[in-house]
C-alpha cells in the first residue's frame, strides 16, 4: 500500500537548509526567527503528510513508521557545521523537533490519551523542568502533542510568565505540527 514515487522528506532538502544557515546574518533577528520557523515548520509538514497518509490508510503502519524513522534521522543527526552559532541554531531547531517524534510514539502507542484542556499538563512541564525532571516535562508535553495528532486542537502558545526554555521551545514544534495537520503547506526554502 506504499505511496507511489512519494518522498515526504529527504536529506537534500535538510542540507538545503542547512546551507542556508551559511548565508544567514544572525544579528538579524527577523531573518534568524523566520529561518528558525522555517525548519520547524518544514520537517513538521512533512511528519504531517506522513500521519495523515497513514491515518487515510494510504501506508501500512510498518511503512509509516519507517517514514518517519527517516524524517527523525535526518533532521535530529548531528549537523555538518562549524560556526558556533549555526550549531546552537539548529540545536534549539533540533529541540522542538524532538517533541513530536516523541509524541509520535506516545500516539501510535494506542493507550488512551488523557488530554482535556492542555494548560495543567503545561503547568506540569514547567514545573518538571523546573525540578531538572527533563523526561518527565517531556512525557507531559508529548501527551498534549499525542492528542493533538488525535486531532484535538489547543492554544500552544507560552504566557508571558513562562521562562524561555525547552518545554517553550517543545511547545513551538508542537504548534508547528499542529497548523501542519490542519492544512500542511509548503515552505519556500
Amino acid at each position: 500500500m506504499e505511496e507511489d514515487l512519494v518522498e515526504f522528506y529527504s536529506q537534500e532538502r535538510w542540507d538545503n537548509w542547512l546551507a542556508r544557515l551559511e548565508e544567514v546574518d544572525f544579528e538579524d533577528a527577523e531573518e534568524t526567527s523566520q529561518l528558525y520557523l522555517n525548519l520547524q515548520t518544514d520537517a513538521a509538514i512533512a511528519v504531517a503528510k506522513v500521519l495523515t497518509a497513514y491515518e487515510e490508510e494510504r501506508l501500512e503502519l510498518d511503512e509509516t513508521l519507517d517514514e518517519l524513522e527517516d524524517i527523525r534521522d535526518i533532521v535530529l543527526a548531528e549537523p555538518p557545521l562549524e560556526a558556533e552559532e549555526a550549531i546552537m541554531f539548529i540545536d534549539a531547531v533540533q529541540t522542538s523537533l524532538l517533541c513530536i517524534f516523541v509524541s509520535i510514539d506516545r500516539y501510535l502507542a494506542e493507550e488512551p490519551i488523557e488530554v482535556d484542556e492542555a494548560g495543567a499538563r503545561i503547568e506540569a512541564a514547567v514545573s518538571a523542568e523546573t525540578d531538572e525532571s527533563y523526561d518527565e516535562a517531556l512525557a507531559h508535553i508529548a501527551e498534549i502533542g499525542a492528542a493533538i495528532i488525535d486531532g484535538d486542537r489547543f492554544e500552544l502558545t507560552p504566557d508571558e510568565e513562562m521562562e524561555y526554555g525547552l518545554v517553550a521551545e517543545w511547545l513551538g514544534g508542537l504548534d508547528s505540527l499542529q497548523e501542519a495537520l490542519q492544512g500542511p503547506k509548503v515552505v519556500e526554502e
